[in-house]
């Protein structure tokens, strides 16, 4: 079977990510989806651990897409990106992606929104 299409196995959202529709001078989502697209068929499907980090992208980039609160928290995290000389720059990203979305789960569970209607 075509490489591709075993990593593609692993993202059921690939296409709602990559044909997301974002606002013209919106760059960071732009960004994104190109690293998501970069990381994903840059990914050894031999190797558990990157595949594990593939669904866990998939599941992060789709839900930038869906939830406003979550795309908000991830554009103010990601100005405080660093990434070291010795580092694969793809890597850190996708390292960094993983722990916002992380945090912002903790922070998310232990935050009741109430909405007001009149």
């Amino acid at each position: 079977m075509n490489k591709n299409k075993q990593v593609l196995k692993y993202c059921p959202n690939f296409y709602k990510i990559i044909n997301f529709e974002y606002y013209e001078d919106d760059e960071l989502s732009e960004r994104l989806i190109d690293v998501y697209r970069d990381f994903v068929f840059k990914v050894d499907i031999n190797d558990k651990n990157e595949l594990v980090k593939l669904e866990q992208v998939d599941k992060i980039l789709d839900k930038y897409i869906s939830d406003y609160f979550f795309r908000k928290e991830l554009r103010s995290e990601m100005k405080k990106i660093k990434v070291r000389k010795d580092e694969d720059i793809l890597v850190a990203i996708i390292n960094w992606i993983i722990k916002v979305f992380d945090n912002y789960e903790v922070g998310y569970t232990r935050n009741i929104y109430f909405s007001r209607w009149f």
